[in-house]
């Protein structure tokens, strides 16, 4: 049964905060005139405002609390019933128009219970407007419901006085068992949601963790929502207990519920048409449209989600994209794309760069007697068309996928790979260093691509984009340790076990060949590690660079943390500091990415040259002015190689006769597509080659080698 509680009339607009929830000394409108910064300073009415105002078909249950500031025009506000205290900023006789709609200012057709209002605002046909401080030059028009309760969380993790623990909201991320569950909160980096679901096995970090987020909060009952400066809010439902910043745009919402919206003039954000979002944080920039639902989740600044997407109890990293699928329990670092229709991700840790194609299925828990599994996947992962993916499943940096429904667990640990279930034969093929071999546009375009889809203005975690890097350049060494024990065939094919949850066979193809590869581009890598580190530098000589190269007795370990990449050692450290208590907040550890930000230059390149002298079995006594000289060479040799496999794997899409066949000729094609000689990233490529060309010779002739 419904339990509808009866009221005097006359309380209607008061007792916000019951009485045992207030301070000493405080009454129900202390935090409301702590959060109303407009600066205005209000007024009682005149007797002739009272007069214009009545005669205008506007109610109140006690005029004298309706206040004003010394610009009101009381013709302004017409056919509204106000209960409780309410301050209105100044009224004048302009109309605003935004996006086409055009709203004159003043408050009309409304019901306002204890509100404050700036300046030149627009409010029209608002049925309940209750417990909300809106900025300036805002226009809300065709509301149902636009209310704050006094214990509004505004999708944070955190209960106020007298409520029970069961009321908070976790996030239950990377697994749908809630054993990794998370307290949102709003500035939560991804950094922050992996550190905290990753680590279950020490409860006193996890404690640090909870205690960080209640202390950006207090548990005091009495906050009213705000809508910022110039935001615009249209023919909606439902708008409750939602806090929202300057400049947003919210168009035919059903349901916004218990959310709190980032949005500035630098950053607009916007919700549309039939969206119902739920228990939330929406980050600076974001797009939300056409039917969208999200329940219990994080979405970083400049993401979207669109065409009726569903993201429910997961994070979504900055940058990224889902539509028309469906995504649960998942923790997504930056730059993910999913906009394809009928794909679904399940209980999964997606470390960036990804793409998920349509029709994929990623993570089922069929296999098991328990909803308990997970997917780990590195960065760069890209399971293609319709593919299934059993859980617990793990797989290397840069896995691409090829359509096919996999019966077992899978264990990839080679990067780079091609994964491939044979089904005529029966067995899982890899093909480890497919990238370099066959789809290098592919792999240089999205590191470009990603970089230069980066919107964030405020960059506390310095994300990396690029494919040869700490994380995937030991991942590559550890690959070449399982490779040289494999012994091929006259082909270069080898069997494997442990790389599938099954008794089929395991193939790992090209064996030598990738072996190469790796090896190639590791050198690859420490020498441009250099070579950048030169160019900043302007070294006399080549004794003063080598001086200035610090190589490691031991090749430093790496973490992926939400897309920053961190040494493990600095991660261990920060978990010890945070249990001492020499960090004690978020904040302290927003600050502690942003210096290791600062110092991943240095350590990157550290990292290179010891990686570098390790692929070549030397030592830095073994670094000469002539092995610096051949390096440089065999990095140019290595750069133009991957121009050619850039331009080749492109230049396949023009000499496919399946591509071409819908074209009736060359001009029809290029006209449709566009010339090949004219694709900007590779004349882009061709050009940082030649500047690599110049760039080699001048330091050849400044260090004399």
């Amino acid at each position: 049964m419904n339990i509808i509680q009866k009221h005097p009339v006359n309380n209607l607009g008061y007792n916000f905060v019951a009485p045992q929830y207030l301070p000493k000394g405080k009454n129900e409108y202390h935090l409301r005139n702590k959060q109303n910064r407009n600066g205005i300073s209000y007024r009682k009415l005149s007797a002739l405002e009272i007069e214009v105002l009545v005669r205008n078909r506007n109610t109140s249950d006690d005029w004298n609390n309706i206040l004003v500031s010394s610009f009101f025009n009381a013709e302004l506000v017409k056919n509204c019933k106000f209960f409780g205290l309410v301050r209105i900023g100044k009224l004048e006789p302009y109309y605003l128009e935004f996006h086409n709609l055009r709203m004159a200012v003043g408050l009309y057709n409304s019901t306002i219970i204890s509100c404050d209002f700036g300046d030149n605002v627009c409010i029209d046909n608002v049925n309940y407007l209750g417990h909300y401080i809106i900025g300036n030059e805002v226009m809300i028009a065709n509301v149902n419901e636009l209310a704050c309760t006094d214990n509004a969380k505004f999708g944070n993790g955190i209960i106020k006085e007298g409520e029970d623990e069961k009321v908070r909201v976790w996030l239950e991320l990377c697994n749908e068992n809630g054993g990794r569950s998370v307290l949102p909160f709003n500035g939560m980096l991804p950094g922050d949601a992996y550190l905290w679901s990753k680590y279950r096995d020490d409860d006193a970090l996890l404690n640090k963790f909870k205690e960080f987020t209640e202390n950006r909060f207090d548990k005091l009952r009495g906050y009213y929502g705000k809508i910022g400066d110039r935001t615009v809010i249209k023919n909606c439902k439902i708008i409750k207990d939602v806090w929202v910043g300057t400049d947003a745009y919210f168009k035919g919402a059903n349901k916004l519920k218990n959310l709190t919206v980032n949005s500035d003039e630098e950053r607009t954000s916007q919700i549309g048409e039939g969206c119902e979002l739920v228990n939330g944080i929406v980050g600076y920039g974001c797009r939300i449209f056409y039917g969208a639902k999200a329940v219990r989740f994080i979405m970083a600044s400049h993401c979207q989600l669109k065409y009726g997407a569903r993201l429910i109890n997961s994070y979504l990293g900055n940058n990224s994209t889902i539509s028309c699928c469906e995504v649960l329990n998942s923790l997504i670092f930056p730059a993910h794309e999913q906009h394809h229709n009928n794909s679904f991700l399940c209980a999964a840790v997606v470390m960036g760069q990804s793409n998920i194609a349509a029709g994929a299925t990623i993570g089922s828990n069929h296999n098991s007697r328990a909803a308990d599994g997970e997917i780990v996947a590195g960065r760069g992962f890209w399971p293609g068309l319709c593919v299934s993916l059993k859980h617990n499943s793990k797989f290397a940096a840069f896995t691409i996928i090829a359509k096919g429904d996999f019966p077992a667990e899978l264990n990839i640990r080679v990067p780079f790979s091609l994964v491939s279930n044979d089904v005529s034969n029966d067995m899982l093929v890899v093909m480890p260093a497919y990238w370099f071999m066959y789809n290098m546009y592919a792999l240089a375009r999205n590191a470009h691509k990603y970089f230069d889809r980066d919107r964030r203005t405020e960059k506390i975690q310095h994300l990396e984009y690029d494919f040869l890097a700490p994380d995937t350049v030991n991942e590559i060494f550890d690959g070449l340790q399982i490779l040289q024990k494999l012994k091929p065939d006259a082909e270069g094919t080898a069997t494997i076990t442990g790389w599938e949850n099954t008794d089929r066979t395991t193939k790992i193809l090209k064996v030598p060949q990738s072996m190469a590869i790796f090896k190639e581009v590791i050198q690859y890598y420490g020498t441009m590690e250099i070579l950048n580190h030169l160019q900043k530098n302007k070294f006399a000589d080549f004794e003063t660079l080598k001086k200035s190269l610090s190589a490691k007795i031991q090749r430093s370990q790496w973490l992926n943390i939400g897309g920053q990449l961190i040494q493990k050692t600095a991660v261990e450290n920060l978990r010890r500091n945070i249990k001492s208590g020499k960090v004690k907040s978020w904040d302290d550890m927003h600050n502690f990415y942003r210096q290791q930000g600062e110092a991943y230059t240095a350590d990157k390149l550290n990292h290179g040259y010891t990686s570098l002298l390790e692929i070549l079995n030397s030592t830095p006594k073994q670094f000469t002015p002539a092995l610096f000289k051949q390096l440089l060479q065999q990095a140019l040799d290595t750069k133009e190689w991957m121009c050619k496999g850039i331009f080749n794997s492109r230049a396949k899409d023009y000499s496919n006769p399946f591509k071409k066949m819908v074209y009736d000729t060359n001009e029809e094609m290029n006209k449709v597509v566009g010339r090949l000689e004219d694709n900007s990233f590779i004349q882009q490529q061709l050009g940082e080659l030649e500047e690599m060309k110049k760039l080699v010779k001048a330091v050849a002739r400044k260090l004399k080698l």
